[in-house]
């Protein structure tokens, strides 16, 4: 192997903390993964990951190399399409994070286009709710639907999405259709937290020029989207999600929209991606697609 084929060893143990997963990526027999790891220590003189019997993690000497590494791999990549034209220019392997709903409904049912435009890209994509961490775990870019606090990455929001209240019609049937705030008291919401365990904020809505919260009652908590949706297709409660995503739903009439007046603070969509030098073509051409992709389904901001 020569330093650039080392080099993507060591990246790919990284991302994947295991010597055997990442010989398997890259087609190789696991030896000769840590025989590589093992030659760019002895060169580097010093340690870049620690190792046990269940995982392998980065030193913070490791850490360092791995960001430089991805970069220098990132500007070859780039060198080596520099000349070629249309579907041949963009080449390598696309890491990129975002929630299921919008992997689902949006993005994975378009992919197969932008695939067959770029032939030489490889993508991996991760549908989690979980916020990942975009940096030490080695992700091109994260589409994130919520609040963005992180102040090391780069943010650029693509618009909001406006947020209903929808109920399943046999919910409806067994407990009436809410008119007025008041009429929440004799209702039930599924609760969506990130983490379990966290407490529910309960129903959002505007009032006067800003977001306040009703606590409610509810018999399920639920940290997933997609059991969110199902929760409230079960009749299980309300909820309160992103109109584009349920609009099939309600076209069918499988889920009703309730107290249209009473509606919650749109939720921001924001590509995330670590502060470079150079942004790799790849990831600048995914990240312009997906913002075009979505921009149909968003709103601007805007206060209520």
């Amino acid at each position: 192997m020569n330093r650039l084929d080392i080099m993507q060893v060591f990246v790919r143990v990284a991302e994947l903390s295991s010597f055997t997963r990442a010989a398997d990526s890259l087609g190789l027999p696991k030896a000769s993964a840590s025989t590589a790891v093992r030659k760019l220590e002895t060169l580097l003189n010093t340690q870049l990951l620690h190792r046990t019997t269940r995982r392998v993690r980065l030193t913070a000497d490791g850490e360092a190399f791995y960001e430089r590494c991805k970069e220098v791999l990132d500007d070859v990549d780039d060198l080596q399409s520099m000349f070629q034209q249309g579907s041949q220019a963009l080449r390598g392997r696309l890491r990129v994070d975002m929630s299921s709903g919008l992997a689902r409904n949006f993005v994975l049912p378009h992919l197969p286009e932008f695939l067959d435009a770029h032939p030489q890209l490889e993508i991996e994509l991760s549908g989690t709710d979980r916020y990942v961490d975009v940096i030490r775990e080695g992700f091109d870019c994260v589409l994130r639907v919520g609040p963005v606090a992180d102040s090391a990455l780069v943010a650029r929001q693509l618009g909001v999405l406006p947020v209903i209240t929808c109920a399943s019609p046999a919910y409806l049937e067994r407990h009436g259709m809410p008119h007025t705030l008041d009429d929440l008291d004799a209702h039930k919401l599924v609760h969506y937290v990130s983490t379990l365990g966290a407490r529910s904020p309960g129903f959002e809505y505007a009032e006067g020029g800003s977001y306040r919260s009703l606590p409610m009652a509810g018999a399920l908590t639920v940290n997933s989207s997609e059991a969110y949706v199902a929760a409230c297709l079960a009749g299980i409660g309300l909820v309160q999600v992103p109109r584009p995503g349920v609009a099939a739903l309600l076209e069918s009439g499988s889920l009703v929209e309730v107290l249209p007046q009473l509606h919650a603070e749109p939720m921001p969509v924001t590509l995330l991606y670590a502060q470079r030098r150079n942004l790799p073509n790849r990831v600048r051409a995914f990240m312009d697609w997906v913002a075009a992709l979505l921009a149909p389904s968003l709103d601007r901001p805007a206060r209520p």
